[in-house]
């Protein structure tokens, strides 16, 4: 059911139970689609708390997200096979422990939602994840900057010197990533971050590719579209448990949030060209680290309709 009001038009989500500019969504969509085009990263970690702020249930806002970040990885896992860009062992090993997580989310989204603690849960994790997260990455890009400016190279790491964890039982041979490492920190690696993602509503990708990179050393060449293909498998089976389980996904509102984000990621596409590594990583950090903040503004504001449980008397 569609009408015009408010100068805008304007459409019903029969999941989400209320009424919403079409021309929003698509500008939200196009807006996140823009920022996903230009840092190469899913949109999830930013459009599901702009759902909730638009006043969208935050059980609807994120497994509705769930479908948008399928579409979107749909296209970065083709074009990632296309450049002989992913390591099929690799990814496997993490869809299987992304499977596992995205189950475990999904499960314990549905109890927290019986017990009436969801939208607490979620609030606090965004608030705890990205300001600790955002921080970080802000802490090193600033470190990285000033040691370019003083002409100091950051110390490397020697070469065959590898991680205490790469020895752990099950080791496994990954020739296109070059990587020999057991398999038990990269499950438990995709496992988190797949429970992360059902509960957050977010592709997680922005999480895997610092882990690939910096805890596994897999080469950058492969790291986005061997990420992308598990975000792909970890969502598609995000959007079937919230469907069948929860109910909490609406169509209507990922058609139209599908339809933004493609027409903005073509131009952030075009735009991240043209970004130095140093700004890419500041304005990433800036981003996430804003996320977070607004979230723990959430938690302290007063909120705009008070109101208090009274018993009532019953009259005869």
């Amino acid at each position: 059911m569609a009408w015009a009001g408010a100068g805008a038009l304007q459409i019903y989500l029969p999941i989400a139970e209320m009424p919403v500019s079409i021309l929003l969504l698509l500008a939200m969509g196009a807006a996140v689609g823009f920022v996903s085009g230009i840092f190469g990263i899913g949109g999830g970690f930013l459009m599901t708390p702009l759902l909730i702020f638009l006043g969208l249930p935050p059980a609807v806002a994120v497994a509705t997200q769930s479908a948008q970040i399928a579409a979107s990885a749909t296209t970065g896992t083709l074009s990632a096979f296309r450049r002989d860009a992913v390591d099929g062992r690799l990814a496997l090993v993490l869809v299987a422990g992304g499977f596992c997580g995205t189950a475990l989310g999904v499960w314990f989204f549905a109890a927290l939602r019986r017990a009436g603690q969801l939208d607490l849960v979620i609030v606090i994790s965004y608030v705890t994840l990205f300001t600790v997260l955002g921080s970080l990455m802000l802490t090193e890009s600033l470190r990285d900057y000033l040691s370019v400016r003083r002409g100091t190279a950051r110390p490397r790491r020697r070469a065959g010197h590898h991680p205490g964890y790469f020895h752990w039982p099950l080791r496994m041979r990954f020739p296109r990533s070059r990587l020999y490492a057991s398999a038990i920190p990269i499950l438990g690696t995709a496992v988190a971050v797949g429970f992360i993602g059902a509960i957050l509503g977010i592709g997680g990708a922005f999480i895997m590719v610092p882990a690939l990179l910096y805890l596994f050393r897999v080469p950058t060449a492969v790291v986005i579209g061997t990420s992308q293909v598990q975000v792909l498998c970890t969502a598609l089976l995000a959007v079937l448990l919230q469907a069948l389980l929860n109910g909490s996904v609406d169509p209507i509102l990922a058609l139209i949030l599908i339809l933004g984000g493609v027409f903005g990621a073509q131009f952030g596409a075009r735009a991240g060209r043209n970004l130095r590594a140093e700004t890419f990583r500041f304005l990433l950090a800036i981003l996430v680290l804003a996320v977070g903040l607004r979230f723990a503004i959430e938690l302290v504001m007063r909120p705009t309709e008070a109101f208090s449980v009274t018993p009532s008397e019953t009259r005869r």
